[in-house]
């Protein structure tokens, strides 16, 4: 029995009252529609069914002993066809078995007669606040896909679509590549990605941390050495360099390099061979080099801190990876990323973040950048207690942050027109692709362009 069903909006929420009592449901309709929701009212488990099959409620509060259909059974079969849904169960006959059965089913809370009106509004807004975030982390879920990443790398902006871009434009050609950018930012991923795509991605990939060695080590590492070479050299030890032979070194914190070794990394580069350290027997090498820093190497140039003939041998391709500062719209996409990474590797499903700590997130500097974001989401992910992610989790740093009020989060209907727009531009505003990346109706996708204004550029 539908007691009234006023007229509402499409961004109105719309909620369920499942209750064989007509007092109960007219009192419950009263108290909830105070939130500004849309509140339908069933006496009937089989009616609601059939609506919520057809267009599934954002919250339902269902009463477990009904006439006809058990209200178990009613609960299952609603989040069979909209798992997203989430229902309250009322109860009179509070029992352990029963409450713990709807949890296992999937009931979000539940609560026990006679009900307290200030207690189901509370509980309602709790579980709207839910359901978003269920339906925002399924959407973002989305944008982890080929078009919206390479490999291990996430990003939508700008910034990392002109990276992707030249990624695929070098790595075939097996030129000599420079990566700058500040720590964090994923320079040896970038690295990896470039040897993967390229015509020595069945050879070695060896990486090597400049900053890592002494100076008087750096050459026995790279290079190797004979027996005898030295005290303590028992045995012949191969370098870096031709353990990697055929595929792809990478120089990590180049900029760190003595000018000593410059100069014989140059040989190198030049040569194409090395000699190991006690040996005057030169071995041919088949290598790219693809170096990496986050110092300003022009001005180290200008300094005499490092080779400018080896610079340019190592510079023949400039790649820029942005700071996380400088790509802000990737961070919820990265947030993501990381929860399903984490969870997958501690054996959780924490699968969405609440408001408070998303604000958070959204709105630190990040002066790691990519990597001291997912430190955070690994540490929270470990210490998650359910499946949502709360401040509570986050470092007691960002506890103590003061939240700054961003105008690009301003409002959730802003986040929505900047978030349509962005996967609008990223499919070239093909409605097809963008709504089965948002996972709409195109009718719906094409509403929510005429209400924000979105056309595809003349």
């Amino acid at each position: 029995m539908n007691v009234m069903t006023p007229v509402h909006s499409d961004e109105t929420a719309r909620l369920a009252v499942v209750d064989d009592e007509p007092i109960v449901l007219i009192r419950l309709q009263k108290g909830l529609s105070k939130l500004g929701c849309h509140v339908d009212t069933y006496q009937d488990g089989t009616e609601f069914l059939e609506r919520q099959t057809r267009r599934p409620y954002d919250v339902v509060f269902l009463d477990l002993r009904l006439q006809g259909i058990n209200g178990l059974e009613v609960l299952k079969e609603a989040k069979r066809s909209c798992p997203e849904t989430q229902v309250i169960i009322i109860t009179g006959y509070p029992s352990i078995e029963s409450v713990i059965e709807a949890v296992r089913l999937g009931a979000f809370h539940y609560v026990t007669k006679p009900l307290k009106l200030e207690e189901i509004r509370h509980l309602a807004s709790r579980a709207l606040e839910h359901k978003s975030l269920l339906t925002e982390n399924r959407v973002l879920k989305s944008l982890l896909d080929p078009h919206h990443g390479m490999g291990e790398i996430i990003g939508i902006s700008q910034a990392m679509r002109d990276v992707f871009a030249m990624i695929r434009k070098v790595a075939p050609l097996d030129c000599n590549i420079l990566i700058r950018g500040e720590s964090g930012t994923g320079k040896e991923l970038v690295a990896r990605l470039i040897h993967q795509q390229s015509m020595r991605r069945e050879r070695p990939f060896v990486a090597f941390n400049c900053a890592g060695f002494a100076e008087e080590l750096i050459a026995s590492e790279l290079f190797g050495y004979e027996r005898g070479a030295f005290t303590g050299a028992t045995a012949t030890k191969l370098g870096i360099l031709e353990t990697a032979h055929g595929g792809t070194v990478f120089m990590d914190e180049i900029g760190d390099m003595p000018l000593t070794m410059q100069s014989k990394l140059l040989r190198v580069l030049q040569d194409r061979q090395i000699l190991r350290v006690g040996s005057n027997k030169p071995i041919q090498l088949d290598l790219r080099f693809i170096a990496a820093t986050n110092k300003d190497l022009r001005r180290a140039v200008a300094e005499n801190r490092f080779r400018e003939d080896l610079f340019f041998r190592l510079n023949v391709v400039e790649i820029t990876l942005p700071s996380l500062q400088e790509r802000r719209e990737d961070v919820p996409i990265l947030v993501q990323h990381f929860l399903k990474k984490y969870s997958k590797k501690f054996s959780k499903n924490v699968n969405a973040v609440d408001t408070a700590a998303h604000e958070i997130l959204l709105s630190y500097s990040y002066p790691g950048n990519v990597r001291e974001l997912e430190n955070i989401i690994e540490r929270a992910v470990a210490l998650a207690e359910g499946n949502v992610l709360t401040v509570k989790e986050l470092p007691p740093d960002l506890r103590q942050y003061s939240v700054q009020t961003y105008r690009d989060w301003a409002t959730l209907k802003e986040w929505e027109q900047r978030y349509l727009r962005k996967v609008l531009e990223s499919t070239g505003y093909n409605t097809a692709q963008a709504a089965k990346i948002l996972d709409l109706p195109r009718t719906t996708l094409w509403r929510k362009m005429r209400k924000y204004g979105l056309t595809k550029p003349s």
